[in-house]
C-alpha cells in the first residue's frame, strides 16, 4: 500500500497499491494555490 501525502498540510492526498509500503511527499490542490 502506497501513500501520498501532503508536505505542507499533512493530509493523506492519495491511496495506491503497491507490493511494498511506501510514503510519497506531494502537495495537494488546496496548498497549490
Amino acid at each position: 500500500m502506497g501513500t501520498i501525502i501532503c508536505q505542507d498540510c499533512q493530509k493523506v492526498i492519495e491511496n495506491y497499491d503497491e507490493e511494498k509500503v511506501t510514503t510519497l511527499y506531494s502537495t495537494c490542490p488546496n496548498c497549490k494555490k
